[in-house]
Formats: structure tokens, sequence, C-alpha cells
């Protein structure tokens, strides 16, 4: 890894045939990256994904130009060089980190990756001293700097006002029904109903280590049954509810997190001081689990925030009243 790091090259000693290769490379991989959105959209989004289908066909244009260039000054063969090779230059995300992403996500991204070849153009343009390289460049950086209008101009022809507001929905409402969902169910079971068996550890023993290492237990154990239930009950593909792996995660993590908030507190010797702040936590998880209701699930707030009092305070209560007695 160190002996990699140490062999790239800075930009600054590139010659000039290296940089005119580096832009070359740099646009085939950006229309390779454009070919796989549009691929994993097609199904889902085909309108998003013509859009990607055009911006790759703009990238290849680009190539071609700089690949005439190149064979103008430089002959046929191209050296072999790219983003990884040169120390600082601006890397792009793997593709496969980009399906998870929703659908808003990946647009940011293709934005941002023709901000950094417009920026790269420009460096690439005062790099070089050679008239008509210079100015291919800068076309190149305009053209990229200006692509904000051209996915404008494309997202006008294939993504028309109401296919817009479809897929967009269509992925609201896909986000919410694989990461959501799982994810406030989680939420919910793991901040209340390791309430009674915390709190009643805690007014039984009075003892803060003891009551964290019941807590840890009660959280992280919801947390592995809450994951694999989920994941196991629904593979998704009649529900439409997507990748029960990540339903999965979605749910059991959210569960360990909901129990371990109010466990955690305990991690301080004070018993009453743990209490206390343990307390003003389950305020915060209540409030937290009202929120996502009505902000994703357009659950009116009052009524969610009743909800999940009204059934927070039941089962702190039960656990008292167990503890206590």
């Amino acid at each position: 890894m160190i002996s990699s790091f140490t062999q790239r090259r800075r930009f600054s000693d590139l010659s000039e045939q290296e940089v005119l290769a580096l832009a070359i490379s740099s646009e085939e991989d950006d229309a390779q990256i454009y070919r796989s959105y549009a691929q994993m959209l097609r199904a889902e989004y085909p309108g998003s994904a013509a859009v990607f289908d055009d911006m790759a066909v703009e990238e290849d244009g680009h190539r071609r130009r700089l690949i005439e260039q190149h064979r103008i000054r430089f002959g046929d063969v191209i050296p072999l060089i790219r983003r990884e090779h040169v120390a600082g230059y601006y890397a792009r995300r793997p593709i496969w980190l980009t399906k998870n992403l929703p659908l808003e996500t990946i647009r940011s991204e293709a934005a941002g990756m023709e901000a950094q070849a417009a920026r790269f153009y420009l460096l690439a343009a005062a790099h070089t001293s050679d008239a008509a390289t210079r100015k291919l460049l800068g076309d190149l950086a305009a053209a990229e700097a200006g692509h904000e209008k051209t996915a404008d101009r494309l997202e006008a022809k294939h993504l028309p006002g109401d296919v817009r507001e479809q897929e967009d929905e269509g992925a609201r409402r896909q986000f919410i029904l694989t990461w959501v969902q799982p994810g406030l169910a989680g939420l919910m079971d793991g901040s209340v109903s390791t309430l009674a068996p915390i709190f009643a550890t805690a007014f039984a023993t009075q003892n803060s280590h003891t009551t964290l290492l019941v807590g840890m237990a009660a959280a992280v154990g919801a947390g592995i049954s809450m994951g694999f239930t989920e994941a196991a009950h629904d593979d998704g593909v009649l529900s439409g509810r997507g990748s029960p792996i990540k339903r999965g995660l979605a749910s059991g993590i959210m569960t360990a997190v909901g129990g371990l908030g109010h466990a955690l507190p305990y991690l301080l010797p004070q018993f009453w001081t743990a209490t206390i702040i343990a307390m003003v936590v389950v305020f915060f998880e209540l409030w937290a689990i009202a929120w996502i209701q009505n902000r994703y699930m357009e659950t009116p707030f009052l009524r969610a925030a009743l909800q999940v009092v009204v059934g927070g305070a039941l089962v702190f209560a039960a656990g008292a009243l167990i503890g206590g007695g």
C-alpha cells in the first residue's frame, strides 16, 4: 500500500502527452460510470436511465476529440495513465457503492463528477503550451461546466414534469419501504420493549453495572432477533419492499440503538444520576419515533406522540413496578 502511494506521479510532473492520456482515460471511466447508472436505474426509473445514457454518449464525444488531438500531436500510442496513478487527483466513488444510493443522490453524484472534470480541464489547459490542445481542453472545461444546462436539457427531453414526479415518488416510496419502515419498527421495539427489563433491573438492584449488563444484553439480543426476523420473513420479491439484507440491517441496527440509548447511561457508577439521564434519553427516543412517523409515514404528530408516549409510559411503569416490588 505504501509503495503504491509513493509511486504516484504529481500532476505538475506530467508531460503534455500524459495529461492528454489522463483526460482520455478519465472520459472513458466517466462514460462507463454513466452507463452503469443507466443500467441500475433502467427497470425502475427509465427516464433517468435515458438521461445517463445520453450523458455517456457526450463523454464518448469528448474522448474521441481528445484521442484525435493526441493522434495529431503524439501519434497513435496512448500512454497508460489513470486517475489512481496521479497523487491528489480526484477519485470516483466505486460503482458498487452507488447501488444503495437514492435516485436524487445519484443525480448529485453525476453533478459532482462534471464539476470535478471541469476543474481538471482548466488545470490541464494551463499545463500545455500548444494552442490547439489548450483550446480543446478549454472547450472541454466549458462543456463540463455547462453540463448542468445539458442535464437540464436531457431531463426536459426524457423526464417531463409528470415522469420526474413519478420517479421521485417511486424512489421515496422505495426508500420508506426498504429503510424507514424496518428501521422505525426496530427503533420502536428497541426503545419501548427494553424499557421494562432495564428499569426493572435498575430499581430492583440500584446497581449501575448490573443494569448496564442487562440493558446491553437486552438491546443486542433484540437487535439480532429483529434483524434476522425482518430479513427472513419477506424476500421483497412480491412485496416490493427491497433487499431483505438492507431491511434486516435497518431493523436490527435501529433496535439495538433504541435499547442501548437508555442502557449506556449506566456506564456512570452513580445510580440515580445514570437513571435520570436514562429517563431523559427515553424522552428523546420517543420524540424521535413520533417525528419519524410524522415525517415519513404522514401520521399526525400529536397522534404519533400520544401513541408512543402512552405505550412507553405503560412499559416503563410496568418495569418500575416490577423492579420496585
